[in-house]
């Protein structure tokens, strides 16, 4: 039983960490071809307070996307209100993740967010030191450089 919870938290934390970094990656290089590098600076250097709201931008967009699949899930179209959502969670992590890692240290200014963080992050490094070893992680870590260094292998022609 505990080998099988390992196996399954390894699975979801390889799946969020390639999720994480792709969309990270994706965030920047959109941000580059849209020209938002202004924009992208401003974020950096805002206040706290203009962070916070910044934060919540894509959530508020993502929202009714969330609320159409849902819709679309109680109404029986379960294929479509399930590609939905997970357009919704993609597009929202995407742009969660660039704006997180632009305001960072302004949000963490915030106490309840500072303590959010740490908590969350402390799990996550102690799922990583329970999973770290397992036979699955580290083929993944593996795989995900193959794939990193073919991406940018590819990127060069």
């Amino acid at each position: 039983m505990n080998r099988l919870l390992l196996t399954l938290l390894a699975v979801a934390l390889i799946v969020e960490e390639w999720l994480w970094d792709f969309l990270s990656a994706c965030g920047h290089y959109l941000a580059l071809a849209l020209g938002l590098e202004r924009i992208e600076r401003w974020l950096s250097r805002c206040s706290p307070g203009v962070a916070l709201i910044a934060i919540t931008v894509p959530i508020l967009l993502v929202t009714p996307l969330n609320l159409a699949a849902l819709w679309l899930l109680l109404h029986g179209l379960l294929l479509q209100g399930l590609v939905l959502e997970i357009v919704a969670k993609l597009l929202g992590t995407l742009l969660v993740a660039r704006v997180f890692t632009l305001t960072k240290p302004q949000l963490l200014s915030f106490a309840v967010l500072a303590w959010l963080y740490g908590t969350i992050t402390g799990w996550l490094r102690w799922a990583h030191a329970k999973i770290a070893e397992t036979a699955l992680y580290r083929w993944s870590r593996i795989a995900k450089q193959r794939v990193k260094d073919r991406v940018k292998t590819w990127l060069k022609r």
